[in-house]
């Protein structure tokens, strides 16, 4: 089966229009009909259905804090953590120098691109189908979220909750750096071996990849 419509089976949506979903696929490097404006309209929508849930979901939360959490939700290691949950990277279209680069694992990119796919569904089904694919990529964000950790990184969230149970601290390695050194991809394994635990995040730095690494093992010890 080719990438689109496994892509489609994962997102849950099935274009009436494919060529939405192509060109939010297609990167700048690739050709003039990117998804750049995909990505400006699905920016958009993307923070007024997460604002739109996080009011209905913490009707007592005042503006300041309902503002940090849709931060949180709609920054780009979240946004490319669930881009890489899609294997979102096998379908997009790069130009040579950004294949050579491992663009395809570069969290901007796979930020951008989801974003745009956002932007595709509203155009192609409508404000319902757009609202029904993001409630489904930010089910489990939405439900475990903690307004009283929207000021710690996932670092500090990880190491606080490892502390609190009285168990070793994380340990982060770098596995793999890769691409040219103006724009490299960071790949880091965090593990927490009482647990058996072990991920594994991606960034444009080590900090980065860190993060993303410590938020998927928050996701696993939360579930």
């Amino acid at each position: 089966m080719s990438a689109l419509p496994v892509l489609q089976t994962r997102l849950g949506y099935q274009f009436v229009q494919p060529a939405l979903l192509q060109q939010a696929l297609t990167h700048r490097s690739f050709n003039a009909n990117n998804n750049e404006r995909l990505e400006f309209l699905g920016d958009s929508v993307l923070n007024f259905l997460i604002a739109h849930q996080l009011y209905q979901r913490f009707p007592a939360l005042p503006e300041g804090d309902l503002s940090r959490l849709r931060a949180k939700l709609v920054r780009e290691a979240t946004l490319a953590e669930m881009a890489t949950a899609l294997n979102l990277g096998d379908a997009l279209k790069l130009g040579e120098g950004e294949l050579k680069s491992a663009g395809w694992r570069r969290p901007s990119i796979l930020a951008d691109a989801l974003e745009a796919i956002v932007g595709a569904v509203y155009l192609d089904g409508g404000f319902a189908a757009a609202e029904q694919v993001v409630a489904s990529l930010y089910k489990h964000q939405l439900h475990t979220i903690d307004p009283k950790a929207i000021d710690k990184d996932a670092k500090s969230q990880l190491q606080e909750y490892l502390q609190g149970k009285k168990m070793a601290l994380p340990e982060y390695e770098v596995v793999s750096i890769e691409g040219e050194a103006h724009a490299q991809t960071f790949t880091v394994q965090c593990s927490i071996k009482p647990l058996h635990i072990t991920t594994q995040g991606v960034g444009t730095s080590r900090r980065v990849a860190e993060q993303q690494a410590a938020s998927l093992a928050m996701d696993q010890l939360q579930t």
